[in-house]
């Protein structure tokens, strides 16, 4: 049996309720909006070791790839994950999230696309009290 054929064989389910945000705070020291990504749990139940792996893409350019670690997230919370300076904001950046819920794996990729975090795009999200955008 090849890998390719173990992979397809593994069954992992469709992700729900489990949102990125990116936000828009000012920063008082100095006076700039700073950026942050925030991972929001909108389920009832904890997510278990939740693995974060993030990178910026475009073309030749790339960021290093960054990975972050939450031991458990509890059910309708969020986590802080990373500061996202403005240079990264020109490029595609992906968050490939995975996490155990009920000691059953889930993975979900979201995409912030180059150039999008605008002014006009911000909402205001409730459970931050922060202005910002939503990745589902």
């Amino acid at each position: 049996m090849t890998i390719r054929n173990m992979k397809k064989d593994i069954n992992i389910p469709e992700v729900e309720n489990v949102i990125l945000a990116i936000s828009q705070e000012y920063n008082e020291v100095f006076k700039s909006n700073d950026h942050y990504a925030y991972l929001i749990n909108q389920k009832e139940v904890d997510l278990e070791m939740v693995l974060i792996v993030t990178q910026g893409i475009d073309g030749e350019r790339s960021t290093s790839t960054m990975r972050h670690k939450i031991e458990k997230l509890p059910g309708n919370s969020f986590a802080k994950v990373e500061l996202m300076q403005e240079e990264i904001l020109s490029l595609n950046n992906h968050f490939k999230i995975s996490f155990f819920e009920n000691n059953r794996m889930f993975e979900k990729e979201f995409i912030l696309k180059k150039n999008s975090l605008k002014e006009g795009a911000l909402r205001h999200i409730d459970i931050l009290n922060k202005r910002g955008i939503l990745l589902k």
